[in-house]
C-alpha cells in the first residue's frame, strides 16, 4: 500500500487575520499567539505521523518558517469556498494515491494517537471524520477521491457533520469516527480547553 498522505490547512499567521472572533474579545495580538500555538501543536502531532505531509497555507507559501520543508511538501491553498479548497487539495493529495486525511489547525485537543486511529479507520472504510462540538469536523479521511462529500454543505455552520454523514449515507460509504473534539474559536472555547495544548 502506498504511504498515506495528510492535508493540513492552516492560515498565514498575521496579526489581525487568523481567529477573529477570538479577537472580537481578546484582541489581536492575544489571538495571534493562541493560533501560533495551535499551528505549534499540530505540528507537533503531524510530524509525528508516518505519512506524506501536505502543508497548505492560505494566502503564501512561507518558505523559511517553523514548518520545515524537509517534513512538508507545500502549497498554497486554491481560491473559493473551504469545500472547494479541500476537494482540491484532496485532488492533490491523491496523485500519488491514498488514503489521504486532512486536519485542520483549530483544535488543542488533536493528538497523533488521534490522527493514527483515523489512518488505521481507513483500512477498512470509505471515510473517516472527526466530529466537532460545534457541528462540524476536525479531520476528515477518505480511502479514495470522492468530490461530493464537498458539495451542498452549510460551511461554517452546525449542520456541516450531519450533512457531511447524510452525503455518505446516501451513497452506501462506510464510514469510521473518531472522538468528538472542541475547535478552538471564542474565548470560551480557550478557557475551556486551551489547557490541551502541547498535551499529547
Amino acid at each position: 500500500m502506498p504511504q498515506p498522505a495528510l492535508i493540513i490547512f492552516v492560515k498565514n499567521p498575521e496579526l489581525g487575520k487568523v481567529k477573529t472572533r477570538l479577537a472580537s474579545t481578546l484582541g489581536d495580538a492575544q489571538a495571534l499567539r493562541i493560533y501560533e500555538a495551535l499551528l505549534g501543536h499540530t505540528r507537533t502531532v503531524v510530524q509525528a505521523v508516518p505519512a506524506q505531509r501536505l502543508l497548505f497555507y492560505s494566502d503564501f507559501i512561507a518558505t523559511d518558517d517553523a514548518w520545515p520543508d524537509s517534513d512538508f511538501e507545500k502549497f498554497l491553498q486554491t481560491a473559493g469556498g473551504l469545500g472547494e479548497r479541500m476537494s482540491s487539495a484532496f485532488a492533490t493529495a491523491f496523485i500519488e494515491g491514498g488514503p489521504v486525511l486532512i486536519v485542520g489547525s483549530d483544535c488543542a485537543q488533536l493528538t497523533t494517537g488521534i490522527v493514527a486511529q483515523a489512518l488505521a479507520a481507513l483500512q477498512d472504510h470509505d471515510f473517516v471524520l472527526g466530529p466537532a462540538e460545534d457541528g462540524g469536523y476536525y479531520l476528515l479521511g477518505m480511502q479514495h477521491y470522492h468530490p461530493e462529500v464537498f458539495n451542498d454543505i452549510a460551511w461554517s455552520t452546525e449542520r456541516v457533520f450531519d450533512q457531511t454523514i447524510a452525503i455518505l449515507q446516501n451513497h452506501g460509504w462506510s464510514y469510521a469516527l473518531t472522538p468528538t473534539l472542541s475547535d478552538i474559536d471564542f474565548e470560551e472555547d480557550w478557557v475551556k480547553h486551551g489547557w490541551a495544548l502541547g498535551e499529547e
